[in-house]
C-alpha cells in the first residue's frame, strides 16, 4: 500500500568543503512584531515616605505615606494609613486614608475608612458607609478642567418679594 523509497546516496550531494553550518531559525512567536507595551505597574509611595511637593503622572500612584502638595494622576489610590494635604486630581480616585484639600475626579470612591476634609468635584461618586467627609460635593461633566471652580452659589433667601 505504502512504499518508502530508499535514498542511500544522493546524486547531487554537496562536498564537505561546501557545507555551511545551518542557520538557526528565528523562534516563532504569536505576538505581532509591534506589540503594545505592557501597562506599567503603579508607583507606590511607602508608608515611611513623606513627600513635600507636587506629583504629576499619566500613570497610576498608590500612596501609603504622606504627601504635602498637589497630586495629578490617572488612577490614584490613597492607602489606609496615608495622608494627602493638597489638591487631588485623578481620572479614577479611591480614598482609603485621609485627604485634606479639594478632590477632583471622574470617578471618586470613598471607602469606609476614608477621611476627606475638602470639597469634592466629580462626575460619579461612591461613598461607603462609615466614610467621614466634611465639605461640599459638586457634580460636573468635566471635573478635571483646570478652570477656577467657585463653590455653587445659593439663591438669596427672599421674604416673598
Amino acid at each position: 500500500m505504502f512504499s518508502k523509497s530508499k535514498i542511500t546516496d544522493p546524486i547531487d550531494a554537496p562536498k564537505t568543503d561546501d557545507v555551511k553550518p545551518p542557520v538557526p531559525a528565528a523562534p516563532k512567536t504569536s505576538a505581532p512584531i509591534s506589540s503594545p507595551k505592557p501597562k506599567p505597574s503603579p508607583s507606590v509611595l511607602s508608608s515611611d515616605l513623606t513627600i513635600k511637593g507636587n506629583l504629576e503622572t499619566t500613570g497610576d500612584i498608590q500612596i501609603e505615606g504622606t504627601v504635602e502638595g498637589d497630586i495629578r494622576a490617572h488612577l490614584l489610590t490613597v492607602g489606609d494609613g496615608a495622608t494627602v494635604r493638597g489638591e487631588v486630581v485623578a481620572d479614577d480616585l479611591v480614598v482609603n486614608g485621609r485627604v485634606v484639600g479639594r478632590v477632583r475626579g471622574l470617578k471618586v470612591r470613598l471607602t469606609s475608612t476614608a477621611r476627606v476634609e475638602g470639597d469634592i468635584i466629580h462626575k460619579t461618586i461612591a461613598i461607603e458607609s462609615g466614610a467621614h467627609f466634611e465639605g461640599s460635593v459638586q457634580r460636573s461633566d468635566d471635573p478635571l478642567s483646570t478652570g477656577n471652580m467657585a463653590p455653587p452659589q445659593m439663591p438669596p433667601l427672599g421674604n416673598g418679594e
